[in-house]
Order: C-alpha cells, then sequence, then structure tokens
C-alpha cells in the first residue's frame, strides 16, 4: 500500500491539538468512529478523530464541503448512519476517497470560508459520547502470536506447547458478537464451572483466575459471497481497518471447559473494543515485512503465500497495557506499564487469518471483526496477558505500591494502548481501550 499527500510530515491541521508531539489522532491519521453530543438523544453518526476533537461528517456532507468531490460525497453519504457498516460496504476506493477529503478539509492551508464552516462541525471528545464503531454480525479470534501460544502450551502440554497444526493453519474460534463493548464500559466478573486439579467435583461461583488479552482487531470491509473464498492478492481489499481488542478471559473457567472444543463461557461474557478504527491507509507508512519463520518451520501453503504479504504484510505497531488498582486511583497513583509487545511478532498476517477464513466458502461481511489473538514477543514483560506474565499464578506481579497480581481483583482498571511510528512518519496512535473489573 503506497502513501501520499495525506501522510506528509510535514501537513499540520488548523485543530490545533492535531500538532502536538506525540498526539493519537494528527491530520495523518483520521481514524473513524460513531459518537453524539454527550447528554442528547441526537442519532449517533460516523466521525473523524482529529487532536481532542471529532470532525462531525455528515455535518460537513450537509453543509456542502465535499459538493466538488462524487467520490467523497457518496461515501461521506454513508456517514450519518449509527454505524461504519454502510461505509465499509462501499469498499476501499471509498473510504480513500472521503478520507483525503476529510484530509484537506482539515489542513493548516484550506481556505479560510471552508475552514469556518468545519468548524461547526467540530465536537470535543471529552464532549462526546462513542459508540461501537460498527454492528458487528461475526467475531472470530485467531491464535496468531507464535511466543504466546508456546507460553500456554508450555504450561499445559510441556512435551509438545505447539500442536503439529499451529504452524500449518491459523487458528481460531467463533466468538460472542453480542457481548463485544465499547471501552469504558464496565466488565462484571463471570461465574461459572471451575474445577482446580485438586478438586474432585467442579464448583459453580465468580471466576478466582479473571484475565485480559492484548489484540489487534482488524475489520471487513467489503464481504464476500458465500462459496467464493478471497485470494490473497484481494485480501487487503476487504480490510476495512484496525482497532484494539481486549478478549478477557476467565481460565479457571477456560482449563475446565475447553476440551474438546475450545472457548465458551469463559469467553463469552465481554470483549472490549476501542471506538476509533484506523484505516489502513492511515497504517501505510508502517507497513513491515512478516516475521522470519524459524529454521525446518514449514512454508505456508499456497493459498496463503502471497510475496506482497511477504513484503508488507505485517504492521509496525507497539502495543501496551496499563494496569491500575482501586487503591491505586485513590492514592492519585498513575496506571503501571505491565506489556509491551510488538504486532510484527504475529506468526500469521491478517491478510491470512482473512483468507483462511473464507478458504472454506465462508461469507465475511461488512463489520465483521477479526481478533489477532493475544499479542507476545519473545520477553517476559513482551507478554501479553497475566496468564503469561504471571505464568498461571505461580510468579504475581508485584506493583510499585506493593500489591501483588496473579490474575485481575475487583476494582482494578485494564487499558490497553498502541501507536506506531518510524522515522520520516509522524506517529499516530489508536486512542484507548479501558475496562474496570466490577464484582460477580
Amino acid at each position: 500500500m503506497s502513501t501520499d499527500q495525506t501522510h506528509d510530515p510535514a501537513l499540520r491541521s488548523w485543530v490545533p491539538t492535531a500538532n502536538l508531539r506525540g498526539a493519537d489522532f494528527p491530520i495523518q491519521n483520521l481514524p473513524f468512529g460513531v459518537f453524539r453530543r454527550a447528554g442528547t438523544r441526537e442519532a449517533p453518526r460516523v466521525g473523524v478523530a482529529i487532536g481532542t476533537a471529532i470532525l462531525d461528517v455528515a455535518a460537513c456532507l450537509a453543509a456542502g464541503l465535499f459538493v466538488d468531490d462524487d467520490a467523497a460525497r457518496d461515501a461521506a453519504s454513508a456517514c450519518a448512519a449509527p454505524t461504519l457498516n454502510g461505509l465499509m460496504a462501499r469498499g476501499a476506493d471509498a473510504r480513500r476517497a472521503l478520507r483525503a477529503a476529510v484530509s484537506a478539509l482539515l489542513a493548516e492551508d484550506v481556505p479560510v470560508h471552508r475552514r469556518q464552516i468545519a468548524e461547526h462541525a467540530l465536537v470535543l471528545q471529552a464532549e462526546a459520547e462513542l459508540f461501537l464503531p460498527a454492528q458487528i454480525g461475526d467475531y472470530t479470534d485467531f491464535y496468531a502470536s507464535v511466543h504466546h501460544a508456546t507460553n500456554v502450551g508450555s504450561m499445559f502440554r510441556p512435551d509438545q506447547p505447539l500442536l503439529p497444526n499451529y504452524k500449518w493453519v491459523p487458528i481460531g474460534y467463533h466468538g460472542r458478537a453480542s457481548s463485544i463493548v465499547v471501552s469504558g464500559t464496565p466488565v462484571r466478573r463471570p461465574s461459572g464451572q471451575r474445577k482446580g486439579p485438586a478438586d474432585d467435583t467442579p464448583t459453580v461461583g465468580p471466576s478466582r483466575s479473571l484475565d485480559y488479552e492484548l489484540e489487534l482487531g482488524a475489520f471487513v470491509g467489503t464481504g464476500n459471497a458465500l462459496g467464493e473464498p478471497v485470494p490473497m492478492a484481494e485480501a487487503e481489499a476487504h480490510l476495512f481497518g484496525l482497532c484494539l481488542l481486549n478478549d478477557w478471559s476467565a481460565r479457571d473457567l477456560q482449563a475446565w471447559e475447553y476440551q474438546p472444543l475450545g472457548p465458551f463461557l469463559a469467553k463469552n461474557f465481554a470483549s472490549t473494543i476501542s471506538p476509533w478504527v484506523v484505516t489502513l491507509e492511515a497504517l501505510a507508512p508502517f507497513r513491515a515485512p512478516l516475521a522470519e519463520r524459524a529454521e525446518g518451520d514449514p512454508a505456508p501453503l499456497p493459498y496463503l503465500s502471497h510475496a506482497d504479504d511477504r513484503a508488507h504484510g505485517g504492521f509496525a505497531v507497539t502495543v501496551e497495557t496499563w494496569l491500575s488498582t482501586a487503591r491505586m486511583r485513590a492514592a492519585g497513583e498513575p496506571a503501571v506499564r505491565i506489556t509491551r509487545a510488538q504486532a510484527t511478532d504475529l506468526y500469521w498476517s491478517m491478510a491470512q487469518m482473512l483468507v483462511h477464513h473464507t478458504s472454506s466458502g465462508c461469507n465475511l461481511r461488512p463489520g465483521d471483526l477479526l481478533g489477532s489473538g493475544t499479542i507476545s514477543g519473545p520477553a517476559k514483560d513482551s507478554r501479553g496477558c497475566l496468564l503469561e506474565l504471571t505464568w498461571r499464578g505461580a510468579e504475581p506481579l508485584t506493583l510499585p505500591n506493593g500489591e501483588t497480581r496473579a490474575f485481575l481483583e475487583d476494582g482494578d482498571e485494564v487499558q490497553l494502548t498502541a501507536f506506531a511510528e518510524r522515522d520520516g512518519a509522524v506517529r499516530i496512535g489508536f486512542g484507548r481501550c479501558t475496562g474496570v473489573i466490577v464484582a460477580a
């Protein structure tokens, strides 16, 4: 994916907070989301994040700001809706046209009369209510980090951490779309059956081993017809953009129920996503080669292999987890970072995940969500969940205030963040993906 004038590092916006060093949402980013003014009954609609503000796309359309651009005007016509699905369904060309038009409108050198009109379409993020960005019809979570899979496998199968199929096929499971919530939604501790190694019979009660999972989610843009697989050469044309994803997990419920069919109640009580979707266009300067496979690993089968994906299928995105306890917040202490990992460590690319998903003829639809699975790296501080960080609770974390955590406790707040940066490009961020654990 090539870069264009929207990525120019010299480009500045007339929105002052977009020009601050380290801002998540400079003019080079322009992620899409759904919002309304807080405390109102306004219909939710599509907006674009710029600095600490949101540009109301439908208001810009109504004001005639896209009148000279047919493609952008058509794309913007989908933005009065309460979800991004309509824009997603229009495809990559429509998305690119709208993003380019919004970039030109928010640029510092835009004609004064256009800026004055656009200023009336700005809403501060602090004064907005944010919603799920799309109506998610289906959600599939993958297991694409070989480091995560190896660590977890080592706990349960020391002699064979990775099952024989792992390096041949992108492993995934169908998650629960109805319990996906937007950042900031409290997460109630789930209850279910648990059975420890020393227990004679299972018991029912609140999870004692509640965990987070640090992931990226990929939204499907245009779908595919039932029975028509997507080839690798076309895969990225079907992807809209990326968000942050926390696939909360009840590890004690999971250990008891996952055999023989995999995750169920341990995963279906909540998954949290960030409200802003960073488009593939915004990520163009940060594409990277896929991770090198270890010597002796099989090459991907032909339907999962393409030269462009090998060269540029990765995303040079840094992902982080921050934790604050109720006691820390009461004392005014800042959250502590407990994980920093790299999305370039994933064993399978987003394109490979999408292609494999459709290889059976499965039809994906606009707004479907694909999760990367926990993103972990080779170092201990790059492990993307507490199951790994504390090695199943045997090595609890000690926080700066002296508290310890093997797994999450009530009142804990988990915050995921992510950013992409490199020389010659402006840093862009993903915003925040947060959730506070409340009692069962």
